[in-house]
């Protein structure tokens, strides 16, 4: 395993972090769930990501079952902020009532003292910024949380958070938490560029475009049973369910084949390819998929092979 500093901090995290959207806590058993938990950290993954909104809460509990047993020093655990999580007027959103509230509930569940990322989840525009940025100082210097980060905020957003926060001697975010895969690349365009320019790193999510780029998908209707696009995640994944993405992505899995690796061990390490990405998320329903996952952290694919495999994609790939 390899591992990279989180932006300008000190703190290094995998290059493979493991996620729980839409599977711990809700489709997935939860020994199951332990067991990709630990299979992970054997083998050297210490990023591990949740939010209080996944499974409507079950996630993080299941997650903080899972690490219960492993040392605290050694993992970096991330969850986050912002969708709601009940019916009231306070129940989303960034204000400081509803930050100040879902941490301390998010600890309650995975069962630790304090958190080592705590992410925005979206941009609140109906909360003032400052309040946003104050109340993440305020719970770094309390111990609540090490570090605080966004996830999908744009580059004028990431750039307002971090000159304020510097402004007012606040803590500023050290990361950020964008869609990024062959199959989408809208972030190379500001979202990459800014972040070097602030010191921000960023931790990616769906680099495998929600299963597409493992190649299990070889036509819109050929949908294996028990894979995401069967049950309720297919949502997420309608864009990529065309004839011409999955064309693409068998190209694409030529250039692996050629490379000696697997589709999905490509597709992560296209995204490893940039410096600005500290680690590459990925959700794993089973072991054999968090072995197949890591291998990608030592990978050095030939330059010419990343190329290709991106050139095959971008006719298809979101920009």
């Amino acid at each position: 395993m390899r591992y990279r500093r989180l932006g300008s901090s000190g703190v290094k995290v995998s290059v493979i972090g493991l996620g729980s959207w839409l599977t711990y806590g809700g489709t997935v058993a939860e020994d199951a769930a332990v067991s990709c938990v630990h299979r992970a950290f054997d083998l050297g993954v210490n990023f591990f990501d949740t939010a209080n909104v996944y499974a409507r809460g079950r996630a993080e509990e299941v997650l903080g079952r899972a690490l219960a047993g492993l040392r605290r020093d050694d993992y970096v655990l991330a969850s986050k902020v912002y969708f709601p999580v009940g019916e009231g007027p306070n129940d989303s959103g960034l204000s400081r009532k509803h930050v100040w509230e879902q941490v301390h509930r998010s600890l309650r569940r995975l069962g630790v003292d304090h958190l080592d990322l705590y992410q925005c989840h979206r941009f609140d525009a109906d909360t003032p910024l400052a309040e946003t940025c104050r109340v993440m100082d305020d719970l770094v210097r309390q111990g609540k949380i090490i570090y605080w980060g966004t996830s999908e905020w744009s580059a004028p957003q990431l750039r307002d958070a971090v000159a304020l926060c510097r402004a007012e001697h606040w803590v500023a975010p050290v990361s950020n938490q964008p869609q990024y895969s062959a199959l989408q690349r809208r972030i190379e365009r500001d979202v990459l560029p800014v972040s070097v320019e602030l010191g921000i790193g960023n931790v990616v999510w769906s680099p495998l475009a929600q299963g597409v780029l493992t190649g299990k998908y070889r036509t819109p209707d050929d949908v294996p049973v028990g894979t995401r696009a069967a049950g309720r995640g297919r949502q997420f994944m309608t864009s990529w369910l065309t004839a011409d993405t999955l064309a693409a992505v068998e190209g694409a899995r030529r250039v692996a084949d050629g490379a000696g690796c697997t589709l999905a061990q490509l597709a992560l390490a296209w995204c490893l390819r940039r410096p600005e990405v500290a680690s590459a998320i990925v959700g794993a329903t089973r072991t054999d998929q968090i072995d197949d996952n890591v291998v990608a952290a030592d990978l050095d694919p030939d330059p010419d092979a990343l190329e290709r495999f991106g050139a095959v994609l971008h006719p298809v790939g979101a920009s």
